[in-house]
Protein backbone atom coordinates (compact mmCIF):
# COMPACT_ATOMS: atom_id res chain seq x y z
CA UNK A 1 0.00 0.00 0.00
CA UNK A 2 0.91 3.56 -0.51
CA UNK A 3 0.23 6.64 1.66
CA UNK A 4 -0.04 10.26 0.37
CA UNK A 5 -1.00 13.50 1.48
CA UNK A 6 -3.18 16.17 0.01
CA UNK A 7 -3.14 19.72 1.12
CA UNK A 8 -2.59 18.76 4.98
CA UNK A 9 -6.05 17.95 5.11
CA UNK A 10 -5.89 14.45 3.84
CA UNK A 11 -4.12 10.98 4.25
CA UNK A 12 -5.06 8.63 0.93
CA UNK A 13 -4.30 5.04 1.11
CA UNK A 14 -3.51 3.63 -2.47
CA UNK A 15 -3.16 -0.44 -3.94
CA UNK A 16 -1.84 -0.94 -7.39
CA UNK A 17 -3.01 2.83 -8.66
CA UNK A 18 -6.72 2.79 -6.65
CA UNK A 19 -7.06 5.06 -4.13
CA UNK A 20 -8.79 2.95 -1.24
CA UNK A 21 -9.13 5.22 1.26
CA UNK A 22 -9.28 8.83 2.11
CA UNK A 23 -9.05 10.04 5.62
CA UNK A 24 -10.22 13.52 5.44
CA UNK A 25 -8.56 14.81 9.14
CA UNK A 26 -9.72 18.75 8.64
CA UNK A 27 -13.09 18.31 9.74
CA UNK A 28 -15.75 20.22 6.91
CA UNK A 29 -16.20 23.45 8.68
CA UNK A 30 -20.16 23.22 8.50
CA UNK A 31 -21.29 23.84 12.66
CA UNK A 32 -24.64 22.41 12.17
CA UNK A 33 -22.62 18.93 10.49
CA UNK A 34 -20.77 19.12 13.86
CA UNK A 35 -17.68 18.91 11.99
CA UNK A 36 -15.70 15.90 12.75
CA UNK A 37 -12.76 13.31 10.40
CA UNK A 38 -14.32 10.40 8.21
CA UNK A 39 -13.47 8.42 5.34
CA UNK A 40 -14.35 9.24 2.02
CA UNK A 41 -14.54 7.95 -0.85
CA UNK A 42 -13.93 4.45 0.17
CA UNK A 43 -13.41 1.83 -2.55
CA UNK A 44 -12.86 -1.97 -3.70
CA UNK A 45 -10.18 -2.89 -5.28
CA UNK A 46 -11.96 -2.45 -8.68
CA UNK A 47 -12.09 1.29 -7.69
CA UNK A 48 -15.68 1.17 -7.14
CA UNK A 49 -17.09 3.60 -4.27
CA UNK A 50 -18.89 1.85 -1.26
CA UNK A 51 -19.67 5.52 0.47
CA UNK A 52 -21.82 8.41 0.18
CA UNK A 53 -20.59 12.05 1.11
CA UNK A 54 -23.31 15.01 2.47
CA UNK A 55 -26.39 13.63 1.26
CA UNK A 56 -29.13 16.30 0.42
CA UNK A 57 -31.28 13.96 3.27
CA UNK A 58 -28.77 14.19 5.80
CA UNK A 59 -26.03 16.31 4.85
CA UNK A 60 -23.51 15.64 8.46
CA UNK A 61 -23.49 11.53 6.81
CA UNK A 62 -20.08 11.52 5.68
CA UNK A 63 -18.61 8.28 4.24
CA UNK A 64 -17.51 6.44 7.31
CA UNK A 65 -17.04 8.02 10.82
CA UNK A 66 -17.08 7.79 14.25
CA UNK A 67 -19.90 9.49 15.65
CA UNK A 68 -22.47 10.20 19.18
CA UNK A 69 -26.04 11.43 18.78
CA UNK A 70 -26.27 11.81 22.64
CA UNK A 71 -23.21 12.90 24.84
CA UNK A 72 -25.16 14.10 28.38
CA UNK A 73 -26.87 16.23 25.57
CA UNK A 74 -24.52 17.38 23.48
CA UNK A 75 -24.96 16.56 20.01
CA UNK A 76 -21.38 15.26 17.97
CA UNK A 77 -23.64 13.70 15.31
CA UNK A 78 -24.78 16.93 13.93
CA UNK A 79 -28.08 18.22 12.51
CA UNK A 80 -31.56 18.06 14.45
CA UNK A 81 -31.62 16.59 18.09
CA UNK A 82 -34.51 14.34 19.20
CA UNK A 83 -36.86 16.13 21.90
CA UNK A 84 -38.98 13.69 23.34
CA UNK A 85 -42.76 14.81 22.48
CA UNK A 86 -41.45 17.47 20.42
CA UNK A 87 -40.06 15.64 17.51
CA UNK A 88 -36.54 16.82 16.30
CA UNK A 89 -35.41 20.54 17.19
CA UNK A 90 -32.87 22.86 15.98
CA UNK A 91 -30.99 23.46 19.52
CA UNK A 92 -27.30 25.12 20.61
CA UNK A 93 -25.70 21.74 21.12
CA UNK A 94 -23.96 20.80 17.94
CA UNK A 95 -20.59 20.24 19.01
CA UNK A 96 -17.84 18.87 17.10
CA UNK A 97 -14.59 16.24 17.14
CA UNK A 98 -11.54 18.03 16.46
CA UNK A 99 -8.18 16.62 15.14
CA UNK A 100 -4.79 17.86 17.98
CA UNK A 101 -1.59 17.62 16.24
CA UNK A 102 -0.15 15.68 13.81
CA UNK A 103 -1.55 12.42 12.32
CA UNK A 104 1.09 10.02 12.26
CA UNK A 105 0.56 7.71 8.93
CA UNK A 106 3.17 4.67 8.12
CA UNK A 107 3.70 1.28 6.51
CA UNK A 108 3.73 -1.99 8.63
CA UNK A 109 6.19 -4.69 8.34
CA UNK A 110 3.28 -6.76 6.50
CA UNK A 111 2.81 -3.87 3.63
CA UNK A 112 -0.70 -2.58 5.32
CA UNK A 113 -0.93 1.33 6.83
CA UNK A 114 -1.71 2.58 10.47
CA UNK A 115 -2.97 6.34 10.83
CA UNK A 116 -3.13 7.50 14.51
CA UNK A 117 -3.70 10.54 15.91
CA UNK A 118 -5.41 12.53 18.84
CA UNK A 119 -8.67 14.48 18.78
CA UNK A 120 -10.84 16.66 21.75
CA UNK A 121 -14.66 15.79 21.44
CA UNK A 122 -15.76 19.56 21.98
CA UNK A 123 -19.45 21.17 23.25
CA UNK A 124 -21.02 23.77 20.84
CA UNK A 125 -19.35 26.35 22.92
CA UNK A 126 -15.71 25.14 22.59
CA UNK A 127 -15.80 22.94 26.54
CA UNK A 128 -13.46 19.72 25.98
CA UNK A 129 -15.64 16.54 27.04
CA UNK A 130 -14.00 13.17 25.98
CA UNK A 131 -10.22 13.11 24.42
CA UNK A 132 -9.74 10.41 22.15
CA UNK A 133 -6.63 8.37 20.82
CA UNK A 134 -7.52 6.88 17.03
CA UNK A 135 -5.47 4.49 15.02
CA UNK A 136 -7.04 3.51 11.60
CA UNK A 137 -5.02 0.08 9.87
CA UNK A 138 -5.49 -0.80 6.76
CA UNK A 139 -4.60 -3.93 6.10
CA UNK A 140 -2.70 -5.36 2.74
CA UNK A 141 -5.00 -6.01 0.13
CA UNK A 142 -5.99 -9.99 -0.06
CA UNK A 143 -5.63 -9.97 -3.90
CA UNK A 144 -7.28 -13.14 -4.58
CA UNK A 145 -10.40 -12.66 -2.93
CA UNK A 146 -10.44 -8.74 -4.05
CA UNK A 147 -11.44 -7.72 -0.58
CA UNK A 148 -9.05 -4.94 1.97
CA UNK A 149 -9.89 -4.17 5.61
CA UNK A 150 -9.88 -1.31 7.88
CA UNK A 151 -9.60 -2.05 11.75
CA UNK A 152 -11.22 1.27 13.65
CA UNK A 153 -10.19 1.57 17.39
CA UNK A 154 -10.52 4.79 19.59
CA UNK A 155 -9.95 5.07 23.28
CA UNK A 156 -12.20 7.89 24.23
CA UNK A 157 -11.55 9.32 27.66
CA UNK A 158 -13.58 11.31 30.07
CA UNK A 159 -12.16 14.61 30.37
CA UNK A 160 -14.79 16.55 32.47
CA UNK A 161 -15.47 16.76 36.15
CA UNK A 162 -18.93 14.88 35.45
CA UNK A 163 -20.47 11.67 34.46
CA UNK A 164 -20.64 11.20 30.54
CA UNK A 165 -23.79 9.66 29.27
CA UNK A 166 -23.90 7.99 26.08
CA UNK A 167 -26.52 7.46 24.13
CA UNK A 168 -28.58 7.77 20.81
CA UNK A 169 -32.20 9.16 19.89
CA UNK A 170 -33.89 6.25 21.12
CA UNK A 171 -32.31 6.75 24.65
CA UNK A 172 -34.16 10.30 24.24
CA UNK A 173 -37.21 8.48 23.45
CA UNK A 174 -37.63 7.69 20.04
CA UNK A 175 -38.14 3.72 20.04
CA UNK A 176 -35.87 2.21 17.58
CA UNK A 177 -33.66 4.89 16.27
CA UNK A 178 -30.81 3.91 18.50
CA UNK A 179 -27.90 4.78 16.26
CA UNK A 180 -24.35 6.04 17.62
CA UNK A 181 -21.21 5.25 17.42
CA UNK A 182 -19.55 4.25 13.91
CA UNK A 183 -21.39 4.85 11.02
CA UNK A 184 -21.49 4.55 7.14
CA UNK A 185 -23.86 5.87 4.47
CA UNK A 186 -23.72 3.68 1.55
CA UNK A 187 -24.00 4.88 -2.08
CA UNK A 188 -27.73 5.99 -3.36
CA UNK A 189 -27.41 3.23 -6.06
CA UNK A 190 -27.06 0.52 -2.47
CA UNK A 191 -30.59 1.41 -1.59
CA UNK A 192 -32.51 -1.54 -1.37
CA UNK A 193 -29.76 -3.43 -0.91
CA UNK A 194 -29.28 -7.35 1.00
CA UNK A 195 -28.51 -7.79 4.46
CA UNK A 196 -26.54 -10.69 5.99
CA UNK A 197 -25.93 -11.25 9.34
CA UNK A 198 -23.80 -13.99 11.33
CA UNK A 199 -27.03 -15.36 13.40
CA UNK A 200 -29.69 -14.93 10.23
CA UNK A 201 -28.35 -15.15 7.03
CA UNK A 202 -29.85 -13.33 4.39
CA UNK A 203 -32.68 -11.23 6.23
CA UNK A 204 -34.45 -7.34 6.40
CA UNK A 205 -32.94 -4.88 7.42
CA UNK A 206 -35.96 -4.12 9.57
CA UNK A 207 -35.49 -7.88 11.20
CA UNK A 208 -31.55 -7.12 11.43
CA UNK A 209 -32.08 -3.86 13.35
CA UNK A 210 -31.49 -4.09 17.26
CA UNK A 211 -29.64 -8.00 16.75
CA UNK A 212 -26.63 -8.48 18.70
CA UNK A 213 -25.36 -10.42 15.53
CA UNK A 214 -21.32 -10.92 15.73
CA UNK A 215 -21.42 -9.78 12.18
CA UNK A 216 -23.32 -7.98 9.61
CA UNK A 217 -22.92 -7.23 5.89
CA UNK A 218 -24.31 -5.02 3.03
CA UNK A 219 -24.65 -6.02 -0.39
CA UNK A 220 -25.46 -3.14 -3.21
CA UNK A 221 -25.48 -2.57 -6.66
CA UNK A 222 -23.52 0.02 -8.59
CA UNK A 223 -24.50 2.57 -11.07
CA UNK A 224 -22.91 2.70 -14.38
CA UNK A 225 -20.74 -0.84 -14.21
CA UNK A 226 -22.29 -4.39 -14.17
CA UNK A 227 -20.59 -5.08 -10.43
CA UNK A 228 -21.92 -5.65 -7.46
CA UNK A 229 -19.77 -4.65 -3.68
CA UNK A 230 -19.86 -6.10 -0.53
CA UNK A 231 -19.20 -4.35 2.97
CA UNK A 232 -18.54 -6.70 6.31
CA UNK A 233 -18.89 -4.84 9.38
CA UNK A 234 -17.70 -6.25 13.13
CA UNK A 235 -16.93 -4.96 16.19
CA UNK A 236 -13.92 -6.26 17.62
CA UNK A 237 -13.79 -5.00 21.00
CA UNK A 238 -15.59 -6.33 24.09
CA UNK A 239 -16.27 -3.80 26.84
CA UNK A 240 -19.31 -5.01 29.30
CA UNK A 241 -20.16 -1.38 29.94
CA UNK A 242 -21.87 -1.36 26.63
CA UNK A 243 -23.95 -4.03 24.47
CA UNK A 244 -22.91 -3.64 20.40
CA UNK A 245 -26.85 -3.53 18.82
CA UNK A 246 -27.10 -3.31 15.18
CA UNK A 247 -28.92 -0.20 13.62
CA UNK A 248 -29.20 -0.66 9.83
CA UNK A 249 -31.26 0.74 6.88
CA UNK A 250 -32.14 -0.44 3.27
CA UNK A 251 -35.17 1.01 2.24
CA UNK A 252 -34.93 4.61 3.06
CA UNK A 253 -31.16 4.59 2.35
CA UNK A 254 -28.09 2.57 2.66
CA UNK A 255 -26.85 2.74 6.10
CA UNK A 256 -25.13 0.03 8.81
CA UNK A 257 -24.25 1.29 12.63
CA UNK A 258 -22.77 -0.88 15.39
CA UNK A 259 -24.30 0.97 17.70
CA UNK A 260 -23.41 1.47 21.18
CA UNK A 261 -26.62 3.20 22.71
CA UNK A 262 -28.99 1.24 20.50
CA UNK A 263 -31.59 1.14 23.80
CA UNK A 264 -29.53 1.87 26.70
CA UNK A 265 -26.65 4.49 27.63
CA UNK A 266 -23.62 3.68 29.15
CA UNK A 267 -21.69 5.87 31.60
CA UNK A 268 -17.77 7.23 31.76
CA UNK A 269 -16.63 8.70 35.06
CA UNK A 270 -14.64 11.40 35.02
CA UNK A 271 -11.08 10.25 34.45
CA UNK A 272 -12.37 6.92 33.04
CA UNK A 273 -11.15 5.77 29.72
CA UNK A 274 -13.40 3.10 27.26
CA UNK A 275 -12.31 1.51 24.39
CA UNK A 276 -13.79 0.95 20.97
CA UNK A 277 -13.17 -1.15 17.85
CA UNK A 278 -14.48 -2.38 14.57
CA UNK A 279 -13.51 -3.96 11.60
CA UNK A 280 -14.46 -2.92 8.04
CA UNK A 281 -13.73 -5.28 4.86
CA UNK A 282 -15.07 -4.00 1.37
CA UNK A 283 -15.23 -6.77 -1.37
CA UNK A 284 -15.05 -6.43 -4.54
CA UNK A 285 -18.17 -8.49 -5.98
CA UNK A 286 -21.44 -10.14 -3.91
CA UNK A 287 -20.66 -12.32 -0.97
CA UNK A 288 -22.79 -14.42 1.20
CA UNK A 289 -22.61 -16.00 4.16
CA UNK A 290 -20.34 -19.05 3.29
CA UNK A 291 -17.72 -16.27 1.80
CA UNK A 292 -17.69 -14.30 4.73
CA UNK A 293 -17.24 -16.99 7.30
CA UNK A 294 -14.37 -18.51 4.87
CA UNK A 295 -12.66 -14.96 5.23
CA UNK A 296 -13.02 -14.18 8.88
CA UNK A 297 -11.37 -17.86 9.41
CA UNK A 298 -8.30 -16.94 7.43
CA UNK A 299 -8.73 -13.39 5.19
CA UNK A 300 -5.90 -10.88 5.60
CA UNK A 301 -5.84 -9.40 8.86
Amino acid sequence: MIISYVDGAEVVVSHDGIELASYVHRPDPEQFEAPKPYLHPLRTVAGDVVTNYRPHDHRWHKGLQLTCTELSGHNLWGGHTYVDGEGYVALDNVGCMAPIGEIVAETDASGGVLLEHELRWRSAHGDGLVAEHRSLRFAEVDVARRAWSLEWRSELENITTATLSFGSPATRGLTGSGYSGLWWRGPRSFTGGRVITATDGETSAADARGTDAAWLAFVGDHDGVNRSSTLVFEPITDDGRFETRWFVRSEEFAAVNPSWAFDRTFELEPGASVRVGYRVTVVDGAWGRAEIEEWRRGGAR
